[in-house]
């Protein structure tokens, strides 16, 4: 009996640990995505794996802004602590803050809903109370935002999510902030590039 315990014992150490370096190889895997880097002034960068597997629209229009530099200089104007951070306004970078969340880049884009969840850490895009007036508005969930799932789900469109800095996205979340929700002090996004995902290396032979 005494080894028959301890035969099952090994067995469920053993498979412990092979879940353990599951886990660990999955979270090192390369993102195959693009990868959008957002640099937030004095706090840091948000690394963001996109989906065009979900959104294929959506990933190109943001690559095309972010790559021309359209979101330089521009602001997270709407911070919701345990729910999202708001940015991608044009207008956002005037001295007039009364005009914030109601800029984009002269066009809309079509609505690409999914069954993807709006999970912490996932970008989706912002929009008016229609479903295809998104632009260039995008958000990103906080950590313990599940609550809003029902509000967002398949009815924003999701196209991203954060692999790293998701602390910079909650310590945004939480500024100071006035009755609209925009922060005191402007939270300015130096810049946000996005990156082809590096081809995987080829098997030695």
């Amino acid at each position: 009996m005494i080894a028959c315990a301890r035969i099952v014992l090994m067995n469920r150490l053993g498979l412990a640990f092979l879940c353990v370096l599951a886990l660990a190889s999955c979270r090192a895997q390369p993102p195959t995505g693009p990868l959008a880097v957002i640099r937030v002034h004095d706090r840091g960068e948000i690394r963001i794996e996109l989906l065009p597997q979900l959104a294929p629209h959506h990933v190109a229009n943001f690559t095309s802004l972010a790559n021309s530099h359209f979101y330089d200089g521009t602001t997270f104007h709407r911070v919701i602590p345990k729910f999202m951070i708001q940015g991608g306004d044009p207008l956002s970078k005037d001295s007039d803050p009364r005009n914030d969340g109601t800029g984009g880049p002269g066009y809309f884009i079509a609505p690409e809903f999914s069954d993807s969840p709006h999970l912490p850490g996932t970008l989706s895009m912002a929009r008016q109370s229609e479903p295809d007036t998104a632009g260039s508005q995008f958000f990103i969930m906080t950590t313990g935002s599940e609550s809003w799932r029902p509000q967002l789900d398949r009815q924003y469109t999701v196209f991203g999510h954060v692999l790293s800095g998701q602390e910079i996205v909650d310590q945004i979340s939480s500024v100071p902030r006035d009755r609209r929700d925009r922060p005191f002090e402007n939270v300015v996004v130096d810049s946000i590039r996005v990156e082809s995902p590096t081809p995987a290396s080829a098997p030695a032979h």
